[in-house]
């Protein structure tokens, strides 16, 4: 997991600088010089020329597709008008913001952010246990006094076992953990949810995608192994603006939010993953896990999207050797 955290910062690093080496030409740029910004080219720093030369080449391709789409990163209307370019803390995240790379110009009160991803593409980390009323963070319902009342027990119980051995007992000697942990904590999770949608409507549904994708618009980049992918969630229709008559060379739809919850399943033959499928074309899967190999008294879900509406926009712009 450090690892990941590591290559995911490189990737930020990279993509700001990416966009100050190619915007500075064109306009006037600031970094904003910040912990995480130090945080972020400390990591690159710790990888090898190779290594790095490999993340300024998928940052580059991203960028100069990224400028093409939108012509205020390189349009100014004055001398003051100055782009700021600044890596976000990790905190925001957790308040629904998951954008890592800010390009800010003030004095047109714009800006847009991307979300820098190296392999991956899940969309949310977000954990489950006794303290935590995922509903009321995730979704602004509270959880009901049932669900606790199903999960109490079982967080209760992976709390005795870690203060019994002083944090040493390990998942593994639990035996079929998946059948005795991960399956109750899921059906509570399961019928919590249908719950919330039989009192609250649809709602849910769109509130648990803005959720998950985060409550501003932005552009996720993805540096596979071999390629380099851009999503664009234009929510609210802030991303792809012209700047005067320039317009971008590229149309980039607004994004449906669902509106209705159809079901959720189990997926086929496991008993550790829930799949989550809405109208409007999303599909989500909650994958549970314990995020140590030392048990503790909570669970991880790692949350993807499996399918998309047809108005993500979506672009494979570099094919590397």
């Amino acid at each position: 997991m450090a690892k990941q955290v590591e290559t995911g910062k490189a990737f930020e690093y990279a993509l700001l600088n990416a966009f100050y080496e190619r915007l500075s030409i064109l306009t006037k740029v600031e970094i904003v010089i910040s912990q995480p910004y130090v945080n972020a080219r400390d990591c690159f720093d710790k990888f090898n020329n190779v290594e790095q030369d490999k993340y300024r080449l998928n940052a580059s391709a991203a960028v100069n597709f990224l400028i093409d789409i939108e012509p205020r990163l390189s349009n100014d209307i004055n001398d003051q008008d100055i782009l700021q370019l600044e890596i976000v803390s990790d905190k925001e995240g957790q308040s629904g913001d998951v954008r890592d790379v800010l390009a800010i110009r003030s004095l047109q009160k714009w800006e847009i952010g991307v979300s820098a991803k190296n392999n991956h593409k899940a969309v949310k980390h977000s954990r489950l246990s006794n303290s935590i009323n995922f509903g009321q963070k995730w979704l602004g319902i509270t959880c009901s006094q049932e669900y606790f009342n199903e999960i109490k027990p079982i967080f209760d119980y992976l709390d005795g076992l870690k203060k019994q051995s002083k944090s040493t007992k390990k998942w593994s000697s639990l035996g079929d953990y998946p059948t005795t942990i991960y399956l109750p904590v899921l059906i509570a999770f399961k019928k919590e949810i249908e719950r919330m949608v039989l009192e609250h409507g649809n709602i849910v549904a769109e509130k648990l995608v803005q959720y998950l994708i985060g409550n501003k618009d932005f552009y996720k980049v993805i540096k596979g192994k071999n390629s380099v992918e851009i999503q664009a969630y234009n929510i609210q229709g802030s991303l792809n603006q012209s700047f005067n008559n320039i317009r971008p060379k590229g149309k980039i739809n607004r994004l449906k939010l669902p509106t209705r919850l159809i079901e959720i399943v189990f997926a086929e033959d496991k008993i550790n993953t829930l799949i989550i499928s809405l109208n409007e074309g999303w599909q989500i899967s909650f994958r549970i896990h314990n995020a140590s190999s030392r048990i503790e008294p909570s669970l991880k879900f790692d949350i993807n999207l499996i399918s998309s509406p047809s108005t993500l926009f979506t672009n494979h712009i570099l094919h590397t050797s």
